[in-house]
C-alpha cells in the first residue's frame, strides 16, 4: 500500500507541475503575442510615445521601446534580427532595404538642421555665416556619429567657413542633439545647430532662427516595418495606423519641413 500511495502522489505532483509550467508558458506566450519591439532613434521617442499611446488606447497592443542612435539600431538589425519596427531618418531606410529586411514603411516627417540661440537671440545672430563671429561659443553634432553633423559640416565647407566656425566650436563637437540643447539651456554657449524636432522639444529653452534651407538633400523620418517580425499581422496594424496619424503627431512635435 505504501508504494502505491507513494507511486500516486508522485503522479498527481507530475501533473500539478506540468499544468503550472503549461499556465506559465501559455501567460508569457499571450503577453508576448501581444508586444510589438521598436528601435527608436534618439531623437524620435517623444513623438513615438505619443503615436504607440494611441495605439496601445485604441487596440490594446503593447510596445516595448529601446531608444538609442540609429547607428547603434542597425547592428541589431543585420546581425541578431531584433525589432519588429526601427523607427529613423534617411539613409538607414536604404540600409535596411539594401539588407533586404524591408517589409514596409511610413514616411511620416522631416528632419533639418535648424539654427538655435538662447531666447531673446542675445547675440543678435540671423545666419549661419554669423557663427564665424570671433567670440562665439558654438557646439555642433559631431559628424562621426550624426547625419546632421554631416549635413552642416558638408554646408560650411561648401560655404568656405568651416575652419572659422570650428574656432568657435572648440571641443564642443557632441553626439546627442539633447545636449546640444542644454548647452542652450543652461548658456554654455550662444549658439548650436541641431535637429528641428529637438529644438522644439526644448522649445521653452531655445529659440529657432529661421534661416534659408541651403542643404544639398532633404531627410526624411519612416516607420519601418521589419520582414523578419514574429508579429506580421500586429506589424501591419500598426503600419496602417501610423500612416492615419502618424504625419500629424511627427508634425504636432516639429518634424516638418
Amino acid at each position: 500500500m505504501r508504494i502505491t500511495r507513494t507511486y500516486k502522489s508522485v503522479v498527481v505532483l507530475v501533473i500539478l507541475s506540468a499544468l503550472l509550467i503549461t499556465g506559465c508558458s501559455k501567460d508569457k506566450t499571450e503577453s508576448e503575442d501581444n508586444e510589438l519591439i521598436v528601435l527608436c532613434g534618439s531623437s524620435f521617442s517623444n513623438p513615438m510615445n505619443e503615436l504607440c499611446s494611441q495605439f496601445t488606447e485604441q487596440t490594446g497592443i503593447k510596445f516595448a521601446t529601446t531608444v538609442s542612435g540609429s547607428e547603434n539600431h542597425l547592428p541589431l538589425i543585420k546581425t541578431a534580427h531584433e525589432g519588429d519596427i526601427f523607427v529613423t531618418h534617411d539613409p538607414y531606410l536604404d540600409y535596411v532595404r539594401d539588407a533586404n529586411f524591408l517589409s514596409d514603411y511610413v514616411h511620416v516627417g522631416y528632419v533639418s538642421p535648424v539654427l538655435a540661440v538662447q531666447p531673446g537671440n542675445p547675440k543678435k545672430i540671423s545666419s549661419i555665416q554669423d557663427l564665424t563671429r570671433p567670440g562665439l561659443k558654438v557646439a555642433l553634432s559631431n559628424p562621426e556619429y550624426s547625419t546632421c553633423g554631416e549635413m552642416v559640416f558638408a554646408l560650411l565647407e561648401k560655404k568656405g567657413i568651416k575652419d572659422a566656425v570650428m574656432k568657435n566650436v572648440e571641443n564642443r563637437l557632441l553626439k546627442g542633439h539633447p545636449e546640444l540643447c542644454n548647452l542652450l539651456k543652461t548658456k554654455t554657449v550662444d549658439a548650436i545647430i541641431t535637429w528641428n524636432g529637438v529644438a522644439h522639444t526644448f522649445r521653452d529653452s531655445v529659440e529657432i532662427v529661421p534661416t534659408p534651407y541651403e542643404y544639398d538633400k532633404e531627410r526624411r523620418v519612416h516607420i519601418i516595418g521589419l520582414n523578419y517580425s514574429k508579429h506580421p499581422d500586429l506589424l501591419k496594424q500598426f503600419l496602417e495606423f501610423a500612416r492615419k496619424r502618424g504625419e500629424a503627431v511627427f508634425k504636432k512635435h516639429g518634424y516638418v519641413k
